[in-house]
């Protein structure tokens, strides 16, 4: 198999001015939701790549990818300046475990990200997979500003089809924002608000933890989940929570 095969921006969503989101057709082999992919451009003669989620459910026809400007970095910027029509090299297949697979059967799936991390949830909110296992779904998005609260109009439409399922929790942590919890999601473990803001327990009897952001927030919510009973999912025991670091 080709290390890298041709895709073809069809789309480049501006957020803000550093969070773009490439959407991408190109013909690359069957993944899972929650997996990631490679984007790469030629840069001094050789392909420059990086690793970057799906945001797309497995079976649409263009790829969806959710970034972030890297300051003085290689090749976010030059992703970021993509137009349609654009060549981009894409890896020809996805990798990664950050899936369903990985996550035992409970009540109550809560899915908590950082940033850009959103991405991956967002691809498995796009399968039949998580309706189908799970009464509760709890999605929690943490960022610095409001305006990085993106996706808005796809998060609304699992509200609205899916109102007594499905929550959608928002952290900004530098500015108040109106329907926004104030701070990071571990403090928020630690003294009961997110639960309160949930109106559903965080449990090891009923619940699975998804955790996908930044190293920092990923150690220190484990941290807070550890000493309310919750283990990590390993191949050999099953635990409770399923992580990925995303940077």
């Amino acid at each position: 198999m080709a290390r890298w095969i041709e895709g073809e921006v069809v789309e480049n969503i501006k957020w803000t001015d550093t969070l773009y989101s490439l959407r991408v057709r190109a013909d690359i082999a069957p993944f899972n939701a929650g997996q990631f992919g490679r984007l790469a451009l030629e840069i001094d003669g050789k392909p420059l790549g990086r690793p970057y989620s799906f945001v797309n459910a497995p079976d649409d026809d263009v790829l969806e990818f959710y970034s972030i400007v890297v300051p003085e970095g290689p090749l976010s910027g030059r992703l970021h300046a993509l137009q349609p029509g654009d060549p981009v090299l894409v890896g020809p297949k996805g990798a990664g475990f950050f899936t369903l697979d990985m996550v035992p059967e409970a009540d109550n799936l809560w899915m908590l990200s950082t940033g850009t991390a959103l991405g991956p949830f967002l691809s498995i909110l796009r399968t039949p997979e998580p309706w189908q296992r799970f009464k509760k779904i709890v999605l929690v998005h943490a960022v610095r500003t409001g305006e990085e609260l993106t996706y808005q109009d796809r998060i609304q439409q699992h509200i609205s089809e899916s109102s007594e399922m499905f929550q959608y929790i928002p952290f900004v942590s530098r500015e108040q924002v109106e329907g926004a919890i104030s701070g990071r999601v571990p403090a928020a473990i630690e003294s009961g608000a997110l639960e309160e803001r949930a109106g559903l327990e965080l449990a090891p009897e009923t619940c699975q933890i998804m955790i996908c952001g930044n190293p920092d927030m990923v150690r220190d919510t484990q941290e807070a989940l550890a000493a309310r009973g919750f283990s990590p999912n390993t191949r050999k025991e099953k635990g409770h929570i399923t992580t990925e670091n995303y940077w």
